[in-house]
């Protein structure tokens, strides 16, 4: 652990104040067709273009996803990559038939996973207090912890794909057992849920379906 202490501390909290004032200042809110390019309007896909999606891309999609916020900032989600034709038979094997095409025909899956030991990692991500007693002999919070926020660290992951222009389409058809026992034997990772990545061919979609009204899902108390 290696927290700022003193005046360097205190030189650190201005710089970050004053850098979240200049992104306000520069941007206030996004614009209309923004907000329908990441949620509004977007769509999950099933199908794709033979396009493939530059690495770089991803790295960018992942730096924009580390920087949302996480409880104690533990960052426990973890993103793995499937593209060769060997990982996705692996992937393949625990998905429901009638998604597999969906799968193959991405030109990237990504497996959503949670890592149960991040709390081991907390000296480095949260170093001005040492918060791992709160998880260590804890399994079930730990696991709970790592869930959630993992989730969300998936839900950023959504938003900035489709900010840079990519297409989403998340699956949940399929064996998180056997996607654990084929990727993640051994190690104190855990699978959430699959996202398939690339440019959308629009021509398996069909109407949106509804969404509650605000009245209905909202109250005041």
């Amino acid at each position: 652990m290696n927290a700022l202490t003193g005046e360097a501390l205190e030189q650190a909290r201005a710089e970050a104040q004053e850098a979240v004032r200049k992104v306000r200042s520069a941007c206030e809110r996004l614009d209309d067709p923004a907000i329908d390019l990441i949620l509004r309007d977007a769509r999950s896909h099933y199908a794709w273009q033979d396009r493939p999606v530059p690495r770089a891309l991803l790295e960018e999609i992942y730096e924009i996803t580390a920087n949302g916020p996480t409880s104690m900032n533990c960052c426990p989600a973890r993103f793995i990559f499937v593209e060769t034709a060997e990982a996705k038979a692996k992937l393949a094997k625990s998905l429901k038939a009638k998604n597999i095409d969906k799968m193959m025909s991405a030109p990237v899956t990504v497996i959503i996973a949670h890592d149960l030991d991040f709390w081991t990692e907390l000296p480095f991500l949260f170093p001005h207090e040492d918060r791992r007693p709160h998880f260590q002999g804890k399994p079930e919070h730990s696991e709970i912890t790592a869930f959630r926020n993992g989730t969300l660290q998936a839900a950023y992951f959504m938003i900035a794909a489709r900010a840079v222009g990519l297409d989403t389409g998340a699956m949940s058809g399929f064996s998180n057992e056997i996607v654990d026992e084929e990727f993640f034997a051994g190690s104190t990772l855990r699978s959430n849920f699959l996202l398939n990545l690339g440019y959308a061919d629009e021509g398996a979609l069909f109407q949106r379906l509804p969404r509650f009204p605000f009245d209905t899902a909202c109250k005041f108390v």
